[in-house]
């Protein structure tokens, strides 16, 4: 008797596109799309949206923001970006973050910079970021995201659908004027702080990291749990970034 492959039957196809379409949707929108504006953009029915998108957000592909009112891409998402393109940090840099690690009690942490693109290429072991994904999409809310974004002549073209900033805590800044401010700060002192932006009870500064052009190419981040920015880490953080310098450019 020839044995019959089961594995894929039926409208099983069918349900593996469109869950697929419902992920590529919720990329191409950003975070912050609600079930509502994945269906009407696909066409499906709300009921099947709501279902798929209950479906990725259990197997991770797909994240409920905090505050209910839409999705983001998950942590599997970024799994599978990172392990089609590995981030590559040089042993010697890798040995200068190190250092840093050895004179704080916070989190070190690289991220490295490509245009409004951020990649967290080393995150501390030890005192690990909650969510690399966050960091990574929310640049209204994190620290080395408003070093980006006050590179930029206009922010907003930076920034995925900047009328809807999301609001990950109270204190996350979603109004332009807000962000504005942040930008001015970064601006009028070189470096970045936040505190509760993107995680309550968080913390963080971040410095640059430029290139011989003066281009940013990554930036050093110490978070902390102390829920203030740990401003008396900032000396020994910009060290660390003017040594990393050469060794990422």
């Amino acid at each position: 008797m020839t044995d019959v492959d089961r594995g894929v039957t039926g409208r099983q196809p069918q349900a593996v596109r469109s869950a697929l379409a419902v992920l590529e949707e919720v990329a191409r929108a950003g975070a912050g799309v609600n079930a509502k504006e994945v269906a009407e953009a696909l066409g499906m029915p709300p009921a099947t949206t709501y279902r798929l998108l209950n479906l990725l957000v259990g197997e991770e592909y797909l994240v409920r923001l905090p505050d209910l009112h839409g999705f983001a891409l998950g942590a599997k998402v970024a799994g599978l970006a990172g392990a089609i393109a590995p981030a590559r940090v040089p042993t010697a840099a890798r040995d200068v973050l190190g250092g840093l690690r050895g004179q704080v009690r916070a989190g070190v942490h690289l991220v490295l910079v490509a245009g409004a693109t951020l990649r967290c290429a080393d995150v501390d072991p030890d005192l690990p970021l909650a969510s690399v994904g966050l960091v990574e999409g929310h640049l209204h809310a994190t620290a080395v995201g408003h070093l980006v974004l006050a590179e930029e002549d206009d922010w907003r073209d930076a920034v995925h659908h900047p009328g809807r900033l999301v609001a990950l805590t109270a204190a996350t800044p979603t109004r332009p004027a807000d962000v504005e401010a942040c930008l001015g700060q970064v601006r009028a002192h070189g470096w970045a702080g936040q505190s509760g932006q993107l995680h309550e009870g968080v913390a963080c500064l971040a410095v640059p990291v430029r290139g011989a052009t003066g281009l940013l190419v990554a930036a050093v981040a110490v978070s902390s749990a102390r829920g203030v920015v740990p401003v008396e880490y900032l000396a020994a953080a910009q060290e660390c970034a003017a040594a990393l310098a050469p060794l990422l450019d």
